[in-house]
Parts: structure tokens; C-alpha cells; sequence
């Protein structure tokens, strides 16, 4: 066969095959963000039972100190796929972030607690006390905020500090603070380790939305398939866990589980769910107007500009 017909022939075969992963949206690799937390469970067991493999998704995942870093990462474009507390979302999406939420991941999952003998034995017992939250902008010290508000006081109170999630329990243990306000599997090993939780987060906002699962405005519109396959992944793996909490704390990280036995303990304590339905979507819409009503956010945000309409 003659050398031109030959490369006319692999031209169109490369725009055909070009053609057909615009069609479908494929990606060589989607990098997805989250947090040393057991609230991002589905992403994790996804992973340990291959599922993305098996669905021919090629992921890279990359862990954050807290919401904020890697709703910047978002920003920047180098996340394509998040898990991470929907404060920094909704703070992200109101500066113009092109993201949105695609699932719930789960709700409540956070406390805080106290060292047993700092004599802290209710909220007003904080006042000057050194509380550590994972930044300014976690859902962690959006709670915290509301918590105080609810009881007359406001977080100039106390002495409130940032600090990685993983070391907070450290830091309690050899005095170097009073208390923090975390997420788990930090408030159940914190617990075992002799400390007082003060008040669960379902007490402090009953239901409150969470981890979610958000995406880039580009990923989506260039992958549709592949987002709506990440989606019916996280569906399988929550459901999984919902199914079988036990075997599935035993799927979680080493870094993040350190003990299996207090992690099947955390794991019970909260809901895991999936998907966006009205009543979660009004939770969001609550939630966020909370934020307006601290200050956490300037303005109320439209349902549109915060979920995506293909979920």
C-alpha cells in the first residue's frame, strides 16, 4: 500500500478516535482531593475495592490539611474532584470558584472536646481557654462560631488557633491546648485516649450537611461520563458502608485509623449518604443562610450556582 495512503489512513483513524473522546469525555487521569477524615469513607473503600479501575477511571488522590487548602487547589485547577466540609465550598463558589456540589457524603461527624482536667465543664468554661480548629475556613470553626453565638459569647473569647487535624490530639495530650473542635475518627481517638467531649456537633446544629462531593465546572462540562460514574461510585461504596460499617472502617487508610476498633465506633456515630435530594438541598440552603447570619458568608447564594442539575 502506498506511504501516503497510509498516513492519510492513520490521520483519520487518530480524528476519529480524537473525536470519540471529546464525545465521551474521557480523562487520562482525574485527580481527586480530600481530607485525613473517615467522613470521606465512600472515597476511600471506592478505592480499596477498585472501583474506579474496574469502571476504567484512573485516579490520583491527594490529601489536604483542611478544606480551604484544597478548595484552593480547585481553584488553581490541579483537583479535579473533591471531598471536603461544605463551608469552604460555599465560601469558594461565593468568590467566583467554578465548582459544583455533585453528592452528599455525609452529615454531622464532628465534636468538641476538652481536656479532662481543664476544668472546662460547659461552654462558658471556654472563655480564654486555647481551643485548636483545622482554620478559619473549616466547617469546624463555622460550628464553633454558631455554638458560642447560640450562648452569648463569640470566638474573641477564647484563644483560638489553627492547627493540622492529625495533631490536635498530641497537642491536647501534652497541654499545649485546652480543647478542639474536630472531625472524625479525631474525636473518638481523642475520647479513648481519656478526653471529654463537651458537645457533638449534632447537638450544637442538629442534621447539619457536612463533607460533600464537589467538582470542577471544567471536569464536569468535559467529562460528563466520568462525573456521572464517580457519582454511581460513591452511591455503591456508601451504600457499602452503610451495609457493612465494620468491614469497611477496616478499608480505610492507616495514616487516618490508627485503631480499626475505635474507628467502627466513629463510623457508627453518623450518617453516610448519597446524592442530592430536595431535602438535602434545603439543608444546604439552611445551612448557608446560618453562614450569612455569622458573617461567614457576604451574601445568600443561588441553589444553582451551588449544585450541579445533571445530579
Amino acid at each position: 500500500m502506498d506511504n501516503k495512503i497510509i498516513v492519510i489512513i492513520i490521520a483519520i483513524i487518530l480524528i476519529v478516535i480524537g473525536a470519540y473522546l471529546v464525545l465521551v469525555g474521557s480523562a487520562d487521569e482525574v485527580t481527586i482531593g480530600y481530607l485525613p477524615s473517615d467522613h470521606d469513607a465512600a472515597l476511600f473503600v471506592a478505592d480499596a475495592q477498585g472501583q474506579y479501575r474496574a469502571n476504567g477511571i484512573n485516579t490520583k488522590l491527594v490529601q489536604f490539611n483542611n478544606g480551604g487548602d484544597l478548595m484552593t487547589a480547585m481553584a488553581s485547577g490541579d483537583v479535579d474532584v473533591g471531598y471536603v466540609g461544605i463551608t469552604p465550598v460555599l465560601s469558594s463558589i461565593a468568590k467566583g470558584v467554578p465548582v459544583k456540589v455533585i453528592s452528599a457524603a455525609q452529615i454531622e461527624g464532628s465534636g468538641i472536646v476538652v481536656d479532662k482536667d481543664s476544668g472546662i465543664k460547659s461552654v462558658s468554661d471556654l472563655e480564654g481557654k486555647k481551643i485548636a480548629t483545622p482554620g478559619e475556613a473549616s466547617i469546624q470553626y463555622m460550628l464553633l462560631q454558631y455554638y458560642l453565638k447560640q450562648n452569648g459569647m463569640s470566638v474573641k473569647d477564647l484563644k483560638v488557633l489553627s492547627m493540622k487535624v492529625p495533631s490536635m490530639n498530641d497537642a491536647l495530650k501534652t497541654g499545649k491546648i485546652d480543647g478542639m473542635i474536630t472531625f472524625e475518627p479525631y474525636v473518638s481517638i481523642a475520647k479513648e485516649n481519656g478526653a471529654k467531649e463537651l458537645v457533638d456537633s449534632s447537638k450544637i446544629i442538629p442534621n447539619h450537611p457536612c463533607c460533600v462531593v464537589v467538582a470542577s465546572d471544567k471536569f464536569i462540562n468535559s467529562h460528563p461520563n466520568e462525573t456521572q460514574l464517580i457519582l454511581d461510585i460513591h452511591k455503591n461504596a456508601t451504600d457499602f458502608i452503610n451495609n457493612n460499617t465494620d468491614e469497611a472502617a477496616s478499608l480505610l487508610p492507616k495514616d487516618i485509623v490508627s485503631d480499626v476498633e475505635v474507628e467502627k465506633t466513629a463510623m457508627s456515630g453518623f450518617p453516610f449518604i448519597s446524592g442530592l435530594n430536595k431535602s438535602y438541598k434545603q439543608s444546604v440552603m439552611d445551612f448557608m443562610d446560618l453562614e450569612v447570619d455569622l458573617g461567614v458568608l457576604k451574601k445568600p447564594i443561588s441553589e444553582d450556582k451551588i449544585f450541579w442539575q445533571g445530579s
